[in-house]
């Protein structure tokens, strides 16, 4: 397990906008995180009192973003910056999540890495009920 103090610094979001608590287990391919911000009242993708579960791709790639970093960091350098440029396939199985009692968690798996891009599939679950699913392409900044 990694604490949110060994990676937090690797990934550009910070403060309340770092939705992921804990690293649970990571390799070169897959990730599984958890989280309990969903619960907090500070939480910074809330409306109308509210947080949709559409709010769950967030999660999914801000864990995507620390496979990453994590995966850069193991080869020895930094990861590079990614854009999330596509959602597919995304199945949401519940319409809110700031309701749910435990932690969320994250899973995370790279199917495709090529020089520029990233294809990952996600799931997020809460206990043992998947609550949302799908894949997303990651356009990787050159140069950086």
């Amino acid at each position: 397990m990694l604490e949110k103090r060994e990676w937090a610094s690797l990934i550009p979001h910070a403060g309340t906008m770092c939705l992921l608590d804990e690293v649970m287990d990571w390799d070169a391919t897959r990730l599984h995180a958890r989280s309990a911000s969903h619960l907090r009242p500070d939480n910074p993708l809330r409306a109308d009192g509210m947080l949709h579960a559409v709010n769950l791709c967030e999660y999914a790639a801000q864990a995507m973003a620390v496979h990453g970093a994590l995966r850069g960091r193991q080869a020895g350098g930094p990861a590079q910056p990614g854009l999330l440029v596509a959602l597919r396939d995304v199945v949401l199985r519940v319409e809110r999540i700031d309701d749910l009692p435990r932690r969320l968690q994250v899973h995370v798996e790279c199917l495709i890495a090529m020089p520029g891009s990233l294809q990952y599939g996600f799931r997020v679950e809460h206990r043992g009920s998947l609550l949302a699913s799908g894949r997303a392409a990651v356009m990787l900044q050159q140069g950086r």
